[in-house]
């Protein structure tokens, strides 16, 4: 998870896909982090994507750095929200403060379940590892 983690912080915009009914959705995200062991992200329960993964949880992420390599997670979301979990993601990125605090009720943290991330460089398949 780790490799996967600092990946995730090394290109900070990534993409996720959802669906909705049957029609991709995709949009960036910037926030990801490790939280009791789990690989974290969060968003906001008034929002499209949370809706989508609260009917079909299962998302894949896409992410390319500039020098050509690129990753792709797929997983289960699984919502772990509690003051605890939106405390973490405050702490990780203190500007979500502007958007959002441990009390409210529309700040949601999920992780990736059954995840697994697959590296590619520009050869093709570089390795796949199992979060």
């Amino acid at each position: 998870m780790e490799e996967v983690l600092q990946f995730l912080k090394d290109n900070p915009t990534f993409y996720i896909a959802t669906v909705d009914g049957d029609t991709p959705k995709v949009r960036p995200f910037g926030f990801a982090m490790e939280y009791d062991g789990k690989l974290c992200f969060c968003t906001n329960n008034q929002k499209d994507v949370y809706k989508q993964l609260k009917a079909n949880p299962k998302f894949e992420i896409s992410v390319a750095s500039k020098t050509g390599e690129w990753l792709r997670l797929k997983g289960k979301a699984v919502f772990i929200t509690s003051r605890e979990s939106k405390k973490a993601a405050l702490d990780t990125m203190p500007s979500l403060r502007n958007l959002y605090s441990e009390e409210d009720s529309i700040f949601e943290i999920f992780y990736a379940d059954e995840a697994e991330a697959t590296f590619y460089g520009m050869s093709g398949h570089v390795k796949s590892v199992k979060i």
